[in-house]
């Protein structure tokens, strides 16, 4: 611009001029400095923007990194060498986790009992048409105790106290050992005193009831907790004994619940339950073995009989929720295992499904594998005794039942009790879980 200035001027009018050198250098003067200064300014401006966008990038990455949760996710991180503090504040963080880890290890140490008694409700399987996949807790109990001892011993008191291993390969010990394995610990040796008020092998969660008790007694013998919300840890060692959920998660919840395998893990939920309900149990005097009633169910099931159980199981659930009972005969029909049990193996099942329907029971069904038979009936409002026979039917139920049971050959008992909401607890524990002002239920 100088340069072109001092030509201009040079030849001004058309005509040449006399230019004095010093004023063309004092034009080329001004113009370098033009220059220079338009040039630092330009570079001033390109540097302020790149400032700007790299503070901008560091307020992100930095939000990232206090967004990130745990110290995993701060690894996850991709974070610049200018975040020093955020490394820091990582380092800090895994430490402090690593310490929580350390205090939870010795407080389970401390936690630790020597001697712990758990009850746990008999359960029916089934309902019906949902085959391992349904049940419900009844308020019938049995009580495992287990306790340091300088020696290993198992003693039955009960119900099937003859026929249950007094070895390791009782299904309590089987059950305990999965609990210690889940806390990292050695088994210590152990005495197990095994009081069976369920019936044993009759379709009333026997076996389910001793695996829930070994496992909340080891747990609670080695001082180990199991995440439950969103994991179900219990429920996961449970059916990997077990093999099915229509048992063992009433037996840990109580209530009705309904079980599924989702491909990763185990799930349960909650049914509703009416109220008022009472059950009425036929328990015969013989056994029945699950193994001998699976082998009566066909390899191969057509089309319609899977939609008909389809259909059942939807109906028996939505007349729980709405606590319609009078469609509750409807929802407990089956067509893939009663009647081939009833034909094969329970000659005494349909004759008494039909007896107690007769009576007025809400519902009756072959009770798990068999051979118990259970009859739901309604009416209950507070105790029994309390209340007129005429306001309920649960005893013209069972007498129906007693004569179906004895026209077809069968010789068995009466049991009326109620479904129960709450499942296993503990009911004794050496030293106490009650301290001070603090008192758990029973004065566990």
């Amino acid at each position: 611009f100088g340069y072109g200035t001092a030509a201009m001027s040079m030849f001004k009018g058309g005509k040449k001029v006399e230019i004095d050198p010093m004023m063309i250098g004092i034009a080329c003067g001004a113009a370098m400095a033009a220059g220079y200064l338009a040039r630092s300014l330009l570079t001033d401006i390109a540097m302020l923007i790149k400032t700007k966008h790299i503070a901008a990038e560091e307020v992100k990455e930095r939000a990232a990194i206090q967004r990130a949760a745990s110290a995993d996710e701060l690894k996850a991180v991709d974070m610049p060498p200018w975040t020093f503090e955020a490394k820091m504040a990582a380092r800090v963080k895994r430490q402090e986790e690593q310490n929580k880890i350390q205090k939870e290890t010795i407080e389970e140490f401390a936690a630790a009992r020597r001697k712990v008694t758990v009850r746990v409700p008999a359960t029916t399987a089934n309902l019906g048409p949902g085959f391992d996949t349904i049940g419900m807790a009844l308020d019938m109990w049995s009580e495992v105790t287990v306790e340091l001892s300088d020696k290993f011993e198992i003693i039955n008191k009960g119900d099937g106290a003859d026929a249950v291993p007094t070895d390791e390969s009782n299904l309590v010990v089987v059950a305990l050992k999965k609990a210690y394995a889940m806390a990292g610990k050695e088994v210590p040796t152990l005495k197990y005193t095994c009081t069976n008020r369920i019936p044993y092998a009759r379709g009333l969660g026997s076996s389910s009831a001793a695996i829930v008790g070994g496992i909340i007694a080891g747990l609670v013998l080695s001082g180990h907790k199991l995440k439950m919300w969103g994991a179900e840890e219990l429920l996961q060692i449970a059916c990997d004994i077990e093999g099915h959920p229509d048992n063992v998660a009433p037996a840990i919840y109580g209530g009705i619940q309904l079980g599924i395998h989702d491909g990763q893990r185990w799930r349960s939920e909650r049914v509703n339950m009416p109220a008022g309900l009472q059950v009425v149990v036929f328990i015969p005097n013989t056994i029945g073995k699950t193994s001998d009633a699976r082998k009566a169910l066909p390899k191969e099931y057509s089309i319609k009989d899977c939609v008909y159980n389809i259909g059942r199981i939807a109906w028996l659930v939505n007349a729980l929720a709405t606590n319609h009972l009078d469609n509750l005969k409807f929802g407990v029909q089956d067509k893939l295992h009663q009647p081939q049990r009833g034909e094969k193996v329970y000659r005494h099942l349909m004759p008494m499904i039909k007896a107690a329907e007769s009576a007025g029971a809400c519902c009756c069904y072959l009770s798990g594998a068999g051979p118990s038979v259970l009859a739901i009936t309604s009416g209950q409002s507070g105790d029994i005794f309390a209340q007129r026979e005429k306001e309920r039917v649960d005893r013209a139920v069972a007498d129906a039942m007693l004569a179906a049971a004895a026209s077809a050959g069968m010789d068995g008992e009466v049991f009326i009790t109620n479904p129960i909401l709450s499942g296993a607890y503990v009911a004794e524990v050496s030293p106490s879980f009650s301290s001070g002002l603090v008192t758990y239920k029973g004065d566990v």
